[in-house]
């Protein structure tokens, strides 16, 4: 199925593309004959990517960009552009996300979850939609959300909220632009460890093992099963698949709904501690 030259021809942006899951989808995708252009708000990962990128063989550009601000999605597109002579493919992958309970979050905490998943999600869908109409140029779009997009999850109230309208929107304007040849997907990945936002998502190495081994098949996701699935959606031979939003999680949610619903059981103490720990130091 995954054939060398299986993408291409194709432009793809990725949005936090410089680490983490973003990385190994731009890795796989560019490894399939794509050009990538990756996007994030720092210069050092982005630019260790791209070289990553490169040394393999791919073609590959970056530029800052805070998703949250449309201007500077404009910005980062016209960069693309400029390189590459047009994007034909996005994936909204940029994220922020931590553990908290809720009645312990400030506005500005929900607001910047908020800003990067869902605004910024529609910014860069907008921002290349708008183009790819004007020009009659078909499009592909992936967006990666969660499993509790679809049920809610305790103590990750902000990032339940964004996935959810990230969802809802990739379901609308799969409708609304499949007349201009525009799909619309999406991935909900179960947990898959990352450098960085896994670490604010576990508590301790304790609850990662105890959720391991509380998973049906005893073991967390690996990039690659994420990023040959993207792959896929993002290929032809997907064609006919628009609207739809896949579940790679090993069959976790199925057993009960809301990721982090275990932390229920986290003890005050071990709350304060991860409270005290995110709080900026002076």
């Amino acid at each position: 199925m995954f054939e060398k030259n299986l993408l291409a021809g194709r432009v793809v942006l990725i949005t936090g593309g410089g680490t983490g899951l973003g990385l190994s989808m731009a890795k796989r995708v560019a490894g399939l004959g794509a050009k990538l252009f990756l996007v994030g708000r720092r210069e050092e990962p982005l630019r260790a990517a791209a070289e990553q990128v490169r040394s393999a063989g791919g073609e590959c550009g970056h530029a800052t960009c805070d998703v949250r601000d449309p201007q500077a999605v404009e910005a980062a597109v016209a960069v693309a552009e400029k390189q590459f002579g047009r994007v034909d493919t996005l994936i909204n992958n940029a994220a922020g996300n931590f553990i908290a309970r809720t009645e312990k979050l400030s506005p500005n905490a929900f607001a910047a979850v908020v800003g990067i998943v869902l605004h910024g999600t529609f910014h860069c869908t907008l921002a290349l939609g708008r183009r790819w109409i004007a020009a009659r140029q078909p499009g592909t779009v992936l967006n990666i959300v969660t499993t509790y997009a679809e049920t809610g999850s305790g103590f990750v109230v902000p990032s339940a909220c964004a996935k959810a309208g990230v969802l809802a929107m990739t379901r609308s304007l799969a409708v609304e632009w499949a007349r201009y040849h525009i799909r619309l997907n999406a991935i909900a990945p179960g947990p898959f460890p990352t450098e960085g936002a896994w670490s604010r998502l576990m508590p301790s190495n304790e609850y990662a093992e105890q959720a391991k081994n509380s998973h049906p098949m005893k073991r967390f996701g690996r990039h690659e099963e994420l990023a040959n699935l993207a792959a896929y959606l993002l290929s032809e031979q997907a064609e006919y698949i628009n609207g739809e939003c896949v579940v790679i999680d090993g069959g976790l949610w199925l057993r009960g709904a809301g990721e982090f619903n275990n932390l229920l059981e986290l003890p005050d103490a071990a709350w304060e501690m991860m409270e005290q720990a995110r709080k900026p130091r002076s």
